[in-house]
């Protein structure tokens, strides 16, 4: 049996005291009953009003360090342990799944292969400002504590708001407050984007009750969720560059029941200056799957 010292007891109660960092002045004395109030108020509903979605891309040599990094510190404490977010789920493009990816100029994705590893995260409807608060100052947190791996490239990272979900079987199977915890086999993140705000708005309407209604339709595809991005608030960290296109941009998320690599041609999706929704022009459709917890693995056919 492999012997785990983050586990021992006797580890933590060494000579020199714990091993974990210790608190500042201003992180000692939290008012628990703070949390208690906070519950009592507002909305807790299980609609996933509000998405993170980041690709991010890590820098050449430090594929594996970021993985680490991510999975076994960033996921939790940077993300599902903050309040309102319910659910999240961890996504991977190999070399050979970027080299599917559509258009080759792309205005998301520069080049249009950037971007490896994806994270989805869903919040409560109504939440977000509260959970924006958070996110802000724990990550201020994290990284003057030296958590946070800066060898990395933020290629897509925006907080979403949600604007529809469509479904393949109408009211059978799962829903998308279940989409992150159910084990799809692939994700497809398409990016449209509309001439403007009006645009995005008539743009939106076709594709909830025309297009992606007929698209779905025996596909592999379960469901899409389509969300509106939002701006950076100006306190953002400073690696993380303000969001493009905030006003004329849709972001859908397509769950698949297949590998991606499987059922590709032809793809159920809008194809960059091709048949599509219209008016829109596709600028990112990028296949994923589902990373494995607690593993490296895809890791060495990232590049």
């Amino acid at each position: 049996m492999t012997h785990d010292p983050r586990t021992d007891e006797q580890a933590q109660t060494a000579p020199g005291g714990p091993r974990t960092p210790p608190a500042t002045d201003e992180h000692t004395a939290p008012n628990s009953g703070t949390y208690a109030d906070l519950a009592a108020v507002g909305p807790y509903g299980v609609r996933p009003g509000h998405a993170l979605i980041t690709m991010v891309e890590p820098h050449p040599g430090q594929e594996r360090a970021y993985n680490r990094w991510y999975e076994d510190d960033h996921y939790i404490a940077g993300a599902m342990a903050m309040p309102w977010i319910f659910a999240g789920r961890r996504w991977v493009a190999t070399r050979e799944l970027q080299l599917l990816r559509r258009p080759a100029r792309s205005a998301v994705a520069r080049p249009v292969t950037a971007g490896c590893y994806l994270s989805t995260y869903w919040i409560t409807e109504g939440r977000y400002d509260d959970h924006m608060r958070w996110t802000v100052a724990i990550n201020r947190r994290l990284n003057a504590d030296g958590r946070i791996h800066h060898a990395r490239t933020h290629v897509f990272t925006a907080f979403h708001d949600h604007a529809a979900t469509v479904y393949r079987d109408g009211d059978r199977g799962p829903r998308d407050f279940h989409a992150l915890d159910h084990p799809y086999a692939g994700l497809v993140v398409e990016i449209i984007d509309a001439a403007d705000a009006d645009g995005r708005a008539a743009l939106l309407r076709r594709l909830r009750d025309e297009w992606l209604p007929r698209r779905l339709a025996g596909s592999p595809a379960a469901m899409v969720t389509v969300f509106r991005p939002r701006p950076l608030p100006d306190d953002r960290m400073p690696y993380v560059r303000q969001v493009e296109g905030v006003d004329n941009r849709l972001t859908l998320l397509w769950f698949l029941q297949e590998d991606p690599r499987a059922c590709w041609t032809p793809w159920p999706g809008a194809e960059p200056d091709g048949p599509g929704p219209g008016p829109g022009r596709v600028e990112l459709v990028a296949p994923f799957i589902p990373t494995v917890p607690g593993t490296d693995r895809y890791v060495d056919e990232l590049r």
